[in-house]
């Protein structure tokens, strides 16, 4: 009769174990979302999300487009200061158990950005365990990319002053405008190869930090 009654209460811990989990593997529903602003009005970008791709490309006006999916448990904070300054932030409205699961599909984690070709001040862009892809010319004072968990590439990053890069268990490859006489260069890279000389001389400043990856990145005129 113990016996029975021990494999009875399993039975139903696992029924309702299951049960938990297959509600917190169902996401809500998620809807398109769209923010734009005239790019005269922006002098510096900060994007810092987690868990999201982020694909950077040409405004085809001149106006910032960022385009996105949320829906009430997971969505974004965008904000345009009195200063110029554009910031768009993860937000969440999640109990402990809406994180057990497996995460929304590719198509809803995905932060589509489109820049006039216009020197900002500086952009600042932070991601986890997704690419973040640069394929337009982005022209700053100030450039810093970070990402934890997934690769950065980029094409013709136009840097005025300093370009910081840092990424952990991932690629970086990409092409900076310019030559290596503007560049002193600094780099730490573990467990990885790059093919960038270390130089002290140069106006401007890169520096790259790579634990676990890889390094190639091109200076080109």
């Amino acid at each position: 009769m113990k016996i029975m009654k021990k494999s009875l209460t399993l039975v139903a811990c696992l029924i309702m174990a299951a049960t938990l989990f297959a509600s917190c593997t169902e996401p809500e529903n998620f809807i398109p979302l769209a923010y734009s602003v005239d790019g005269a009005d922006v002098n510096a970008i900060c994007i810092e999300v987690r868990d999201r791709m982020i694909d950077i490309s040409s405004s085809d006006d001149e106006q910032i487009h960022i385009s996105y999916m949320a829906n009430s448990k997971e969505g974004y904070d965008v904000e345009l200061s009195d200063s110029g300054v554009l910031t768009m932030a993860s937000a969440y409205d999640k109990e402990w158990t809406d994180f057990i699961g497996i995460k929304p599909s590719d198509e809803y984690r995905r932060i589509s950005i489109l820049l006039p070709e216009r020197i900002l001040d500086s952009i600042s862009i932070s991601t986890t365990n997704e690419h973040i892809m640069i394929y337009s010319v982005v022209s700053a004072g100030v450039i810093n990319v970070e990402n934890n968990g997934g690769n950065i590439f980029f094409e013709n990053l136009d840097v005025m002053n300093s370009l910081t890069l840092s990424i952990k268990n991932g690629d970086i490859r990409g092409t900076v405008k310019g030559s290596y006489d503007d560049f002193s260069i600094s780099t730490e890279v573990k467990k990885g190869d790059c093919n960038l000389p270390e130089k002290s001389r140069g106006a401007k400043t890169l520096d790259v930090s790579c634990n676990n990856g890889d390094v190639m990145i091109d200076i080109v005129e």
